[in-house]
């Protein structure tokens, strides 16, 4: 569930970056546009050495004992008073809705909630809080976008994608008949009902493909590796982008502004 009022902090001079597994294991080109991004807003990103996972699968898993022991090696990793910005929404739904249920009644219970109340999704971060103004500089393109389920329904920024490709003049985005639906992953859910799983994905990527678009972009990775890794298995023809390294292709004078 979206936040009832969400209260926007002014700008800051600095940020922790929490980069997810997915990002760090299989995209970090999307982690370090992320980072560039907000780097260009004059802030100042922050790295923690020590950050692993945020503890979602064992506790969407039903483990909710270890999912505590993981998400409380991150509670010290942000000892400042700084946001912390998570290039995901699902891992970012994690510390900020779900903290505070998983460490209540523990000694942990304070600094937990305190964490969650810092913690932003990163396209909302940089249009919400840096306003952030986008030129494009690449060439006339089309695509399509899917938002995550938990960036949808739990931190309740569905909106905020195609904004941001919205200031991108030279980008045309279309619309997917089944925008609203999940693509069938789910972190462990995939495993657990591969068939479910399998027919969700499946309808997700012809959704996809009927837009002619050719492309997509998300702004969770697992999403991503779900539609992508589907569509290439079965010749169709879509490929996948996260969010934060479409944009930065399509505004960086260095990569050529993006094509």
């Amino acid at each position: 569930m979206a936040d009832p009022i969400k209260i926007y902090p002014p700008k800051p001079s600095h940020v922790y970056f929490y980069a997810t597994c997915l990002i760090d294991m299989f995209y970090p080109d999307a982690g370090m546009a992320g980072i560039q991004l907000l780097e260009r807003e004059g802030i100042k990103v922050i790295f923690p050495e020590d950050q692993t996972c945020c503890g979602q699968p064992a506790y969407t898993s039903g483990y909710h004992d270890e999912a505590r022991a993981v998400a409380k090696a991150q509670l010290n990793l942000f000892p400042e008073d700084w946001p912390i910005v998570v290039p995901s929404g699902s891992c970012g739904g994690m510390m900020r809705k779900h903290y505070p249920s998983l460490f209540k009644k523990t000694d942990q219970e304070a600094k937990a909630t305190e964490i969650a109340a810092r913690t932003w999704e990163l396209t909302d971060f940089l249009l919400n809080v840096c306003h952030i103004k986008l030129e494009d500089l690449g060439e006339p393109t089309t695509v399509a976008m899917h938002t995550s389920c938990s960036a949808r329904r739990e931190m309740g920024i569905a909106e905020v994608g195609p904004r941001l490709i919205g200031q991108l003049q030279n980008v045309n985005l279309v619309e997917q008949i089944r925008a609203e639906e999940c693509c069938g992953f789910g972190g462990t859910f995939t495993v657990r009902h591969p068939e479910i799983s399998g027919a969700m994905v499946s309808e997700k990527v012809d959704a996809l493909t009927d837009t002619g678009a050719g492309a997509f972009v998300t702004t969770d990775c697992g999403c991503m590796m779900n539609i992508a890794g589907f569509a290439e298995k079965n010749n169709k023809p879509l490929e996948g982008q996260h969010i934060l390294s479409f944009l930065w292709e399509r505004t960086s004078p260095t990569n050529g502004g993006g094509s």
